[in-house]
């Protein structure tokens, strides 16, 4: 050890640690955090396997008024403890961890990623890859957690008016349905998905033959929805699902005659 190195490691000992330090505006922050980080994750499929995909991550805590900065580093800290071993189950862990380390009330951790299912053609059978956006948010307040699952299913709606007044044809355009809800138990993705797309005019699919193509259009021309239509057979649907504890239930009609969208959204808190 050369008479160098004492003063050194003392300096690095001496290091300040300014987010720490003390803040005299007396305004407390409600959320601070790292956003738009990705990192790879497993997730569970109904048929038994596992699948791996890439989610982005947003994560916060509250900061007292008397501090001055939260600890940045420890997010990314959290996120590399985990390793690859990110699964909804543990999703539930790194927030009481998150806001445990950071000696937070509460903390706020959003996960998004695409989920991909393999879908088969209506009459061709043939298979290709679907995927929807979904995302897992968890908030911690006072010891106690409360997770909600979110996920946008792409489906075909079906104008019931303009196959009323029209004498041949009707318009129809891809619409998004987002349902976000709060669950009492384990719910599959592919649950949730499968109840959108029953209630729409068509699911769609990621490759079509020209069988396949004539079933979903006149699929959709004989089953035709208004947005309003949409987000309520899906709400009667989560009604009877004794699982589901809350939801919102968002659709955007993507118009094909119009340059705007059509949009309607139901909610409704089953605890309340």
């Amino acid at each position: 050890m050369t008479p160098n190195q004492p003063a050194k490691q003392a300096k690095i000992l001496a290091i300040a640690d300014v987010q720490a330090s003390a803040d005299t505006r007396r305004i407390p922050i409600n959320q601070v955090g790292i956003k738009e980080i990705r990192y790879p994750i497993r997730v569970r499929e109904r048929s038994g396997g596992e699948q791996h995909t890439i989610a982005t991550f947003a994560m916060y805590v509250d900061l007292p008024h008397n501090f001055k900065g939260t600890h940045m580093s420890r997010f990314v800290e959290i996120l590399n403890h985990y390793e690859r071993e990110i699964t909804v189950e543990s999703f539930k862990e790194m927030i009481a961890e998150m806001t445990e380390r950071l000696g937070a009330r509460s903390g706020h951790i959003q996960m998004r990623f695409p989920y991909f299912i393999n879908k088969k053609a209506p009459v061709s059978g043939v298979q290709s890859l679907l995927d929807y956006d979904v995302t897992f948010i968890g908030e911690r307040r006072d010891g106690q957690n409360c997770l909600r699952l979110k996920i946008v299913v792409p489906v075909t709606s079906l104008c019931p008016c303009s196959k009323e007044i029209s004498a041949y044809g009707a318009h129809n355009q891809r619409s998004h349905v987002t349902v976000s809800c709060k669950t009492r138990g384990f719910v599959w993705l592919e649950e949730l998905i499968d109840v959108v797309e029953r209630e729409a005019s068509s699911e769609l699919y990621g490759l079509l033959k020209r069988p396949d193509e004539k079933f979903v259009t006149e699929r959709a021309y004989d089953n035709p929805k208004f947005v309003e239509d949409m987000v309520r057979d899906i709400a009667m649907r989560l009604n009877a699902d004794e699982r589901i504890r809350a939801y919102t239930i968002e659709s955007e009609n993507f118009e094909s005659i119009h340059n705007h969208s059509a949009y309607a959204m139901v909610e409704y808190n089953k605890d309340a």
